[in-house]
Order: C-alpha cells, then sequence, then structure tokens
C-alpha cells in the first residue's frame, strides 16, 4: 500500500504551507461535510462508469466501493475525522479512501474535477430537498382541506385594508392558502425538473479526454439528462437560485398566514385558539400565551430572502467557468433548505390542530356592516345605478352609525330613506348567511362552493399519493 497523500492534493505546485488563518478562511469542511453522503453516491458512480469503461480495472471498482462503504459507515457513526487541512468533505473523503485503499482511491479522480464533483453533489443534495420538501407542502394542504371542510359554514369577516369587508367563510379563507401553497409547489417541481441534470463529465471547465459513459452516471444516479457545455455546467448556480427564489416565495406565503394567526390569537380578535406546544408563556406576566411560531416564522422569512440575495450577489461578477466565489453557495442553499422545510412541518400540525371561536368571528360580522354591499346589489336588481345604489348605501351605513346599530338594525322608517321598501327583503340581504350563500360560483364562498374546492382539493392529494 502506498503512503498517504498529501492532505492537499495540489501542494506540489507550492514552496510554502498555505498560512493557518487562510486555511480556516477558505476551508468548507465545516459545513459542506452535509453533502457526504451525495459525494459517496456520485463518487461510486463515477468509479463504475470508468470500470466498465476500461478506465480502471475491476479490482480498483471493488476497492473503492469497499473503501466507501467504510467511509459511509464511519460517517453515519460519527467516526469519521474531519480534517480542516483536507479544505472541503470531497478531498476528506478522497484521503480516508486512499489510506484504506491505496492507489485504488488514487484513481477514483480520473476524468473529474472537484468543479464537477462539487457541482453534482449539490445537484443530488436539492433533488433530495425538493422531493422532501413538496411532501411537506401536500402535508400543510391537507391540515388546511381538513379544517376547511369543517369550516364551510362557520361566518367571519373577510377584510380589506384590515377593515372589514364581506362576509365569507373560514373554509373558504383556508383555502385561499391552499392555492398559493399549490403555485409554490408547482414551482419547486418546476425547479426540480429544470436541475435534473448531470454536469459530472464536464470536469475542471473543458471536459476530459478520457473515454468515459456520462448518460451511464447519468442511469445511475438518476438523472434525466447531462449537461450540454461543460463551461456552464461547472459555473451553473441556477438551480440553486431558483430553489431559493421558490423558496423565498413561499416563507412570504407562510409569513402572511403567521400574520393572520398572530392576528386573530389576539384577545381583541380570539378568532382562533393554537395549541399549546406550538405557544409560550412571559418570563413576567402570567396571563400571556404567546404564538410564538407564527411570530418565528414571519421572521424567518427574512433569512430566506436574504439567502436569495446572498446567492444572486454571489453569481453576479463571475465570469466563467469556476470562481472561489461558488464556495459560499451552499450555507445559504442549506439555511433555506432547512427554513422552508422545518416551517412547513411545524406548520402542517399547528394548523391541524388550531380551534375556532366561532361566535366570536361571527359577532365581529356585526361590527363592521359588512352585508353593505349585499343591499346595495339589491338596489341595483331594483333598477337603481350602481353608483346612486353605493351613495344611498353609505348613507345608511352613516345614520346606523349615528343610530349605533348594525344595518341591519337600522329603524325600517330610516332604512327606508335610503332603500325604499325595507321589507323582508331588504333584512334577508342584511344577513351575514345570506351574503355568503349568494356567493354561488365556482371560486365563490358560499358554503355550497367551499365544500366544492374542498372535494377537488382532497382529489388531488388523494392522487399525489397513489
Amino acid at each position: 500500500m502506498t503512503a498517504t497523500p498529501p492532505a492537499r492534493t495540489w501542494s506540489g505546485r507550492f514552496d510554502e504551507p498555505v498560512d493557518e488563518r487562510v486555511k480556516r478562511y477558505t476551508a468548507s469542511v465545516d459545513f459542506d461535510r452535509r453533502l457526504a453522503p451525495h459525494d459517496i453516491r456520485g463518487s461510486l458512480a463515477h468509479a463504475r462508469m470508468l470500470s466498465e469503461a476500461g478506465v480502471i480495472s475491476t479490482s480498483d471498482l471493488a476497492d473503492i466501493e469497499r473503501g466507501m462503504a467504510l467511509i459511509s459507515s464511519e460517517i453515519e457513526r460519527g467516526e469519521f475525522v474531519w480534517s480542516l487541512d483536507a479544505e472541503d468533505v470531497h478531498l476528506n473523503i478522497e484521503r480516508r479512501l486512499t489510506d484504506l485503499v491505496g492507489d485504488a482511491g488514487k484513481r477514483l479522480h480520473t476524468g473529474r474535477s472537484r468543479n464537477d464533483q462539487v457541482a453534482t453533489d449539490v445537484r443530488l443534495f436539492l433533488r433530495d430537498a425538493l422531493d422532501d420538501i413538496v411532501q411537506l407542502i401536500d402535508g400543510l394542504q391537507s391540515s388546511l382541506v381538513e379544517q376547511a371542510s369543517r369550516h364551510a359554514e362557520t361566518l367571519m369577516p373577510g377584510f380589506t385594508h384590515l377593515q372589514v369587508a364581506q362576509p365569507v367563510t373560514f373554509g373558504h379563507h383556508l383555502l385561499a392558502y391552499f392555492e398559493m401553497f399549490e403555485r409554490d409547489r408547482s414551482r419547486l417541481v418546476d425547479c426540480r425538473r429544470r436541475l435534473d441534470v448531470l454536469p459530472l463529465g464536464s470536469a475542471a471547465l473543458a471536459g476530459t479526454s478520457y473515454p468515459i459513459r456520462r448518460e451511464r452516471v447519468a442511469e445511475l444516479l438518476g438523472f434525466a439528462a447531462v449537461s450540454e457545455n461543460s463551461l456552464d455546467a461547472v459555473s451553473d448556480r441556477d438551480f440553486a437560485i431558483e430553489f431559493c427564489a421558490a423558496a423565498a416565495i413561499s416563507m412570504m406565503h407562510l409569513s402572511r398566514l403567521s400574520e393572520e394567526l398572530v392576528l386573530w390569537m389576539s384577545p381583541a380578535f380570539g378568532f382562533i385558539r393554537l395549541p399549546d406546544r406550538f405557544c409560550t408563556g412571559s418570563s413576567i406576566m402570567p396571563q400571556k400565551k404567546n404564538p410564538d411560531v407564527p411570530e418565528l416564522a414571519r421572521g424567518k422569512t427574512g433569512r430566506a430572502y436574504g439567502n436569495l440575495m446572498t446567492l444572486l450577489t454571489l453569481m453576479k461578477g463571475q465570469p466563467l467557468a469556476y470562481n472561489k466565489d461558488n464556495q459560499e453557495d451552499k450555507e445559504p442553499l442549506f439555511d433555506s433548505v432547512d427554513t422552508l422545510a422545518d416551517t412547513l412541518a411545524i406548520f402542517a400540525s399547528m394548523m391541524a390542530g388550531l380551534t375556532v371561536n366561532a361566535p366570536r368571528m361571527l359577532a365581529a360580522l356585526r361590527d363592521g356592516h359588512a352585508t353593505a354591499t349585499d343591499l346595495a346589489d339589491l338596489l341595483v336588481k331594483r333598477g337603481m345605478p350602481f353608483r346612486d345604489a353605493h351613495e344611498a348605501v353609505a348613507r345608511a351605513v352613516r345614520a346606523a352609525d349615528d343610530h349605533g346599530c348594525e344595518l341591519a338594525a337600522l329603524p325600517a322608517a330610516v332604512m327606508a330613506e335610503f332603500a325604499g321598501d325595507a321589507g323582508p327583503e331588504v333584512l334577508a340581504v342584511l344577513q351575514a348567511a345570506g351574503s355568503a350563500a349568494s356567493r354561488n360560483l365556482r371560486g365563490g364562498t358560499a358554503p355550497a362552493q367551499v365544500r366544492a374546492q374542498v372535494e377537488r382539493a382532497s382529489a388531488l392529494l388523494k392522487a399525489r399519493l397513489t
């Protein structure tokens, strides 16, 4: 067995060792060791292809496979010794492999560079992460659909400008978030499709002169295609940027939901209760129950935005091909993956456990004249131009405020000044339940439509499980 190679595989070119501060500054092993399973998987596929192409022997392949199995076991048991001298995950694994199997370990890097190696590892990592995140979105959507089914007829105020606007059902409100997360899911699926391209074989930047079979490696690793330009393949991080953009949008949707949960849980609203396991108390005020999870999700959304801007800034000034700048792509990518995945998983459980104070929601409808538009619509149906109807109802609302009552409780004689005949028809349209039920068109808030939306959403989620 040959002697262990230098820690830095390129050190033969240099007359002095790397400065210790520079070593710490340039090393990435503290964070890119997370890529180890993907690095090993990519290396095994590369080695098998090299053996099939006759570039390395079958004996070398057997040694590499044996050594990688030992390394995988050491990493899983937490016994692998990570070295700053070896810079990154790739050289740490290669050095250990050479320790274990000798020259076969040195031959593994034939026909590739760390440039195409890391590009492959990151794609493998993100592809797996995307599959997990898509399933987490499905889980959150399932919780929303279950709650929407229970609350297809639960009335609440719909808001614009955070002012009471019109009656909606709580189920309809939750299904709005189902649609947001459905778009998020679609973006992530598209992102996965575009990243499913193998860069390995591009080597440092120009390809390789060895008779390798890139399509075989793609087959072994499950990639849909191989890259068409070696310069682009080693320097491209569009897929990471695209994921971080999709993650930022999804976190924005989670932040919007968080804002509503915080408002709804406050005593001023009192619309919902969150399970205790998602809340904390105060160190000084014993009555407090703080919605920490939604609040923190709002804050973590800023991390996702920052990660996206980091990657955009990282790439904007890079000439072709690979540059050391790209070492800085992993931490923001990893952070966005973790932040989005954790938030989705927690929200799925939290939304499933949410309980509703339906009487408080209904009472809130009485405070804002939520059915005023319904009265205006009735006057239009009676032949009044809409602008005149709008003005008449606005004056009726002012009169109700002066009388200190809701619109439906305005004395009939006063209502008649604005709406003419103030008989049962007027009183009927001023009821919240009737208002919601009248929006009985696809996409509307009528309970019948909410139940139809629930049915469509449930069928979609069920189809994804088959």
